[in-house]
């Protein structure tokens, strides 16, 4: 089996407990995930089978919508509801000034990665030594958030809306967000609605697929990842040259493109410089 099944990740399934699940319902060891979800949030999780894992490399990259609902007030060491209460403070913030701060974390920011992260520093990951009592100093990062909204705000607590590149920690956002209202904030709830193509109405519930019994009627193929990209279908002599990894020439504008044989076997996403095009990954079978 090949292709990409979105699953509605569960609360409290890491994303590895999902693959190391649906790796004996696919009947394969070649399965991969897009993108690490907290055991604690739900939502969009792209599972990679067969072939299309080749594809996991590009998803790494792509961009992230989130809800997340941000409990103002409270300061834990995970950064969310799950960890030890490091502190507490009575909140008095109205909605307007609530609003009037979060101008200040859209666009290119900086954020500190927290210690209960899979992120590794000298080969450890933090999470490891955080359950040890152990806390390492860590380096910014430059993140980019492309949207912050907020659908909901009650008091103490406020559900955002949040679209953001890849490397950003919503927990951490919580928290700056709750520092720089000076009371304090962790994350309560998250829910991954989008990734890269997939929105939050192409995924499946994980027990829909454990029950199924054709899972395999779940899985899309692996072009659907790139179907931003214009589709091309190449002529023989251009397949024969895409099939062994040559590249040749055409009159097209630059950028990727999608390719496929006169079938409609996707074929591999390549890309035009210069009148010339090359393979940046192949997906046929060999």
């Amino acid at each position: 089996m090949n292709g990409i099944v979105i699953v509605d990740k569960p609360r409290e399934w890491t994303s590895q407990d999902v693959t190391a699940r649906l790796r004996r319902v696919f009947d394969t060891r070649r399965i991969g995930h897009g993108g690490t979800l907290d055991p604690m949030a739900t939502g969009v999780l792209p599972v990679f089978v067969g072939r299309a894992t080749r594809g996991v490399e590009f998803f790494e990259h792509a961009e992230k919508t989130y809800e997340a609902t941000l409990l103002l007030g409270r300061t834990t060491d995970t950064e969310d509801t799950t960890g030890t209460v490091l502190e507490e403070k009575e909140v008095h913030i109205s909605e307007t000034e609530f609003l009037s701060i979060l101008p200040r974390f859209r666009g290119r920011i900086m954020q500190i990665p927290p210690m209960y992260s899979a992120l590794k520093i000298n080969g450890q990951k933090l999470v490891d030594l955080a359950r040890k009592g152990k806390t390492v100093e860590r380096q910014s990062r430059e993140i980019e958030i492309f949207q912050l909204d907020c659908l909901e705000f009650s008091g103490n607590t406020a559900r955002l809306r949040v679209r953001c590149s890849k490397g950003t920690y919503i927990r951490t956002l919580c928290k700056d967000i709750g520092e720089a209202l000076g009371c304090g904030g962790c994350m309560a709830a998250l829910r991954r609605v989008q990734a890269g193509e997939y929105t939050i109405d192409d995924a499946v519930a994980l027990q829909t697929l454990l029950e199924s019994d054709d899972p395999a009627g779940y899985l899309r193929s692996v072009d659907t990842m790139f179907r931003h990209h214009p589709a091309v279908t190449l002529s023989p002599k251009q397949e024969k040259c895409c099939r062994n990894g040559a590249a040749f020439s055409v009159q097209m504008d630059a950028g990727l493109y999608r390719c496929y044989d006169r079938s409609g076997e996707f074929l591999a996403l390549s890309k035009v410089e210069d009148g010339v095009m090359s393979t940046v990954k192949s997906f046929f079978e060999v």
